[in-house]
């Protein structure tokens, strides 16, 4: 009775009340009913990497209204304080100067969104300033590279949400079953490589600023990457699925950081890993369950996903696979344009499996990939014969 009182007296209290006009935030409606999300969604990276892909494509002279319209959303949903209390005392990470999956009210710093949101706001400082009105402070953008820097663990890789604090022996305490490392707060490729790239750009627009430990940190970072890479030739990714997510941002660091197949074997691996696992129709299409076996596993009838489709080719255009033999793109272009879908869609609960699901269906981790996926099957298919060199990848 105690137990229950207290409850009662925490949820008369005016804090708690103010969480209510949140819930929201974590429900959604599907075709088959009222869904929760365990996040208040991932705003923030989904339009970072679209404001990426505007970038990429040369689209953001027709676009002007909604680059406008997103770049001030990324100023907005930057963090610009820490929480606050002692930091130390409550074991938070700093999160001044970062992005979150979400929104500024979030408030928990992710290393990869930060990075990736860093390189949107860098990309779009670029444009005039009649196109996307008042440019960010650049003490913000020293802030975000501060907050970056921050995250760097002691052999200069990128965890997630901290710098990995103890050993993997805590992990007794792990009570899930389908995450087996959870507990700490592991380096990863995916992670370390959206912060390289960014370090990579920030340093190329702003030489200046704490050179020697941004050059240090990227350094080490594509060492890590290179050091992750199994004998197959794969990274083994942990935020996406899988092992096509894993190479996607592998190369793409990889390359950011000086990397070429003529120069790097671990390019080249990369490229034959991928390559041997397209499928027959042009695609590919990866399964979750290359999560639970760490062994690459294809969708259950082999059937491509527009997805892992467009990391796979994406992957293989940073990599140069265009100028040696570019017929595996045009095979994949011509697949992926095909099967194409749109919203509304079935087997909406089922989107990591469905074959060539809606970008829109997917979950968060995949739509910003698929919308960057089809632009660029727009332009492999339209543009397959002409020059590649104006295109900004």
């Amino acid at each position: 009775m105690r137990t229950l009182s207290m409850f009662d007296m925490l949820c008369e209290q005016d804090a708690s009340k103010h969480h209510l006009a949140r819930i929201p935030d974590f429900l959604w409606l599907s075709e088959d009913g009222m869904k929760a999300q365990v996040y208040d969604g991932c705003q923030s990276w989904e339009t970072a990497f679209i404001i990426q892909a505007f970038c990429a494509t040369d689209l953001v002279n027709e676009r002007i209204p909604t680059i406008q319209r997103a770049y001030e959303f990324m100023k907005h949903s930057q963090v610009l304080s820490n929480h606050p209390g002692d930091q130390s005392y409550w074991h938070r990470h700093r999160s001044k100067g970062s992005w979150t999956l979400s929104s500024a009210d979030n408030g928990w710093a992710v290393s990869d969104t930060a990075g990736e949101a860093l390189k949107a706001v860098l990309l779009l400082s670029n444009i005039a300033s009649n196109h996307i009105g008042d440019q960010i402070e650049r003490q913000r953008l020293h802030d975000a590279v501060d907050c970056l820097l921050s995250f760097v663990n002691k052999d200069g890789t990128f965890s997630t949400y901290e710098c990995k604090r103890t050993s993997s022996w805590i992990e007794i305490l792990n009570p899930c079953e389908s995450f087996p490392n959870m507990v700490v707060d592991y380096p990863y490729p995916e992670c370390t490589s959206s912060v390289l790239q960014a370090l990579i750009l920030f340093k190329e627009l702003y030489p200046s600023y704490r050179t020697e430990e941004i050059n240090k940190s990227i350094r080490k970072a594509a060492i890590f990457i290179e050091s992750r890479q199994n004998k197959d030739g794969s990274w083994l990714g942990t935020w996406g699925v899988c092992f096509t997510y894993g190479a996607f941002f592998s190369i793409k660091g990889l390359v950011a950081s000086g990397r070429t197949y003529e120069n790097s074997s671990s390019i080249r691996k990369a490229c034959h890993f991928l390559l041997s696992k397209q499928l027959s129709t042009g695609g590919w299409g990866e399964s979750h369950v290359s999560n639970e076996t760490k062994v690459y596993v294809n969708i259950e009838g082999s059937h491509a996903h527009a997805v892992n489709t467009a990391w796979a080719m994406l992957a293989l255009i940073y990599a140069g696979q265009f100028e040696r033999d570019p017929t595996p793109l045009h095979h994949a272009a011509s697949i992926c344009s095909w099967r194409q879908e749109s919203f509304p869609n079935k087997n909406m609960s089922d989107a990591s499996t469905a074959p060539f699901s809606s970008i829109t269906q997917t979950t968060a981790t995949y739509s910003p990939f698929g919308l960057l996926g089809n632009i660029v099957v727009v332009f492999v298919q339209t543009r397959v014969v002409g020059p590649w060199e104006h295109i900004a990848w």
